[in-house]
């Protein structure tokens, strides 16, 4: 009897980008839905109890561990959302050749992380 797995598992599977970026994806995706409801959540009830509330809103979201919750949250938005277009290629068929697939999974949090960077340029400065 052959001593093989019968499934593949992570001690077989070499690591590579496409790899990485599933689990960024699963893992924004999470964050998202978690941290960002709760921010979220927060704030209506903020703006909905008032002045004194939405003050204080501002305040913590202002200060720098907000800052860091609020460009988190959206380069967990941009990284998702960019791992999602990658396996929306994936799923018509097209992205499968082995450099193809390497470019783009390197690609895609780069330009996550582009698209964070120009996205807080703009709220900034503009």
């Amino acid at each position: 009897m052959n001593q093989r797995p019968l499934s593949p598992h992570l001690q077989i599977w070499r690591w590579g980008p496409h790899m990485l970026v599933s689990i960024l994806h699963r893992a924004t995706g999470d964050g998202m839905a978690l941290v960002g409801l709760a921010v979220l959540l927060w704030w209506l009830g903020a703006l909905a109890s008032g002045p004194e509330a939405y003050a204080t809103f501002q305040s913590v979201m202002g200060s720098v561990p907000g800052m860091i919750v609020l460009v988190g949250l959206s380069w967990a938005f941009f990284t998702h959302m960019m791992s999602g277009l990658r396996h929306f290629v994936l799923d018509i068929g097209a992205g499968y050749e082995l450099d193809t697939n390497r470019m783009w999974s390197i690609a895609a949090p780069v330009i996550a992380i582009v698209c964070t960077a120009a996205f807080w340029a703009v709220i900034m400065l503009g």
